[in-house]
């Protein structure tokens, strides 16, 4: 019988590279989709390069890869990235030239799953956030990622799945974001960083658990089209700064820079599992500590 074939956009990234070694693992033949020549992802059977910004190019890709299941993750993924067009362009327009590449050389593919964001919900007071909360960006991010989904309406015909992930990380990930600018701090040894607003609670998973989620939902037969994916518990940010004295063996000297502080921050945010827990069954199965413990002893080889 022969192994499924797996397409991911975006995975050289992150989360890509993650799942291309999980899948890998549930028997998938991986072929990653990059941006540029020279951007081979290992573990994948092969890399096709094409920009999400040309659709002949997506076209031809996607249709040499012939996939039987699709997971994009190509996005620009920081919310303070510093070009709003740019991020619109990658995050909706990309997305719909690939749906546009998918309909015309792929039609046949089993599921297409396609990468949010919890930053869609914006600023709720309804708490947990489950699927059915109303969208309401405060960024751009947000508001890129929540049009990229409006799009996909266009594609009735299309079997698409939307998750949308609350804050995750793990080894790999890039030290623009939170988690992993503390880790390295500790990692250094170093006696005191600066941080934004300290007064803020998270969704935090780790991107393993997020990977196995992705594979899980592909393989499932819900006809449900958004999920959450979330642990279902906020974590305070200070709560996070003790878990890593607790680990690291010494206390870190916290300051507040008001240069870190945003504007639309969001003070509080976590959502409700509880759909995707009906779906594929236990979710996570590691705890924050487990997560910060692990980036803690990794190091990361560039």
């Amino acid at each position: 019988m022969r192994s499924p074939t797996l397409l991911i956009t975006g995975a050289g990234g992150f989360t890509g590279r993650h799942l291309v070694n999980a899948a890998k693992e549930k028997g998938y033949r991986c072929v990653a989709l990059a941006q540029y020549e020279g951007d081979a992802v290992k573990g994948a059977v092969s890399t096709l390069v094409a920009d999400l910004l040309n659709p002949l190019a997506l076209q031809r890709a996607v249709k040499q890869a012939a996939p039987d299941y699709i997971v994009h993750l190509a996005a620009i993924s920081f919310v303070a990235h510093d070009d709003t067009a740019d991020m619109y362009r990658v995050n909706q327009l990309g997305t719909v030239n690939l749906l546009e590449a998918i309909q015309k050389c792929a039609p046949n593919v089993k599921k297409i799953l396609i990468a949010s964001s919890a930053n869609t919900y914006g600023n709720t007071s309804e708490l947990p956030i489950t699927e059915a909360v109303a969208p309401a960006p405060v960024n751009h991010y947000g508001m890129s990622k929540m049009t990229m989904e409006l799009a996909t309406q266009l594609y009735p015909n299309l079997p698409i799945i939307l998750t949308r992930p609350f804050n995750y990380t793990g080894v790999g990930q890039n030290s623009n974001f939170l988690i992993p600018k503390i880790v390295s701090a500790f990692q250094k040894h170093e006696k005191l960083i600066a941080l934004g607003n300290l007064d803020v609670s998270r969704d935090f998973s780790d991107v393993r658990d997020v990977v196995s989620a992705y594979i899980r939902l592909l393989e499932s037969e819900s006809s449900m089209r958004v999920f959450n994916i979330c642990s279902g518990q906020p974590t305070a940010l200070h709560a996070v700064i003790g878990m890593l004295n607790n680990l690291a063996g010494y206390k870190i000297e916290v300051s507040t820079d008001p240069a870190f502080v945003r504007t639309d921050e969001i003070k509080t945010l976590y959502g409700s599992p509880q759909r995707l827990i009906d779906t594929i069954g236990e979710y996570p199965s590691l705890s924050l500590n487990d997560t910060l413990a692990w980036m803690l002893t990794t190091k990361v080889v560039s």
